[in-house]
């Protein structure tokens, strides 16, 4: 089984097909990597854009790539034709830094008519995930692809960041740092429909008190001090993903913030609750 590093460089645009703005892939970068961590083979392409037909400023300027050379460059299905006809038939895990790239092809396959699902990629890794669980970093915290690099002693400088081809060489060179087959197989995942469904689900924080996913037992607060169910001061409101009310402890006499957001993911509702207390500032003389 072979593992491809693989890396995307786009270009926000608007789409009348969708009548919405989505990412025009520019730039393909994948490598080959062997069983010792070695690339042994690579690949990359520029896309000649159909739908933005220019680039925007701040995509020329985190990639240097320039508007003539996007010219030069092949449609984005032959790309995948071609891309395709590179991994070859061998059984191969493609890996990309995060599932960003793999929401970003399925969207351009859409719309350029290679189909729902994307042509080439029979297994996936997570390349990101698999980082956090080698390196036990917090999972709340998406490490960056540059940072990951410096975690594990990769020279940045040694490599033009934010093009796809080096983009995927440091990728692959991140999974050779840290690569453990004891765990590996736990983070490839088969492609097929229920890996679509979830891939393409759109996590959803939930606004309103009256759905049904709000567990109102979460909406208390019990006192960090004595341990007593304290009393609310005001009604819960909705702001900023998060339900917040503010309570008191008449026995402690402490104040308390209270924020709690339920957001509805793909196979549960994640739930996280923040209580504070509130430090009421002392008043001048």
């Amino acid at each position: 089984m072979q593992f491809i590093a693989l890396d995307l460089e786009w270009n926000n645009v608007y789409g009348k097909k969708i009548k919405g703005f989505f990412n025009e892939i520019i730039e393909f970068g994948a490598v080959k990597v062997d069983a010792e961590g070695n690339i042994y083979d690579e690949f990359t392409c520029l896309i000649n854009t159909q739908v933005g037909k220019k680039l925007r400023a701040n995509t020329k300027e985190l990639t240097h790539i320039t508007n003539d050379e996007i010219k030069t460059g092949i449609l984005f299905t032959q790309a995948v034709s071609e891309f395709k006809k590179w991994i070859g038939k061998e059984e191969s895990v493609i890996m990309t830094w995060g599932d960003g790239d793999v929401r970003v092809l399925i969207d351009n396959c859409k719309y350029f008519g290679c189909g729902e699902k994307i042509p080439f990629l029979d297994k996936y890794m997570d390349l990101q995930r698999y980082f956090q669980r080698i390196k036990c970093t917090s999972k709340s915290q998406q490490i960056g692809l540059a940072n990951a690099a410096e975690m594990v002693g990769i020279n940045n400088d040694d490599y033009s960041l934010h093009r796809a081809l080096d983009d995927s060489k440091i990728t692959a060179a991140c999974f050779s740092a840290i690569r453990e087959d004891k765990i590996i197989n736990e983070y490839i995942k088969v492609c097929n429909d229920e890996f679509y469904s979830r891939i393409i689900f759109k996590n959803k924080v939930i606004s309103s008190m009256k759905n049904p996913l709000v567990d109102k037992s979460y909406l208390n607060c019990v006192c960090e001090d004595c341990g007593k169910p304290a009393v609310a001061l005001t009604k819960w409101k909705y702001s900023n993903q998060y339900f917040r009310a503010q309570y008191f402890c008449e026995d402690c006499n402490k104040k308390y913030q209270v924020n709690v957001r339920f957001k509805k993911l793909y196979d549960r509702t994640e739930i996280r609750k923040i209580v504070k207390p509130i430090v009421e500032e002392a008043v001048a003389e």
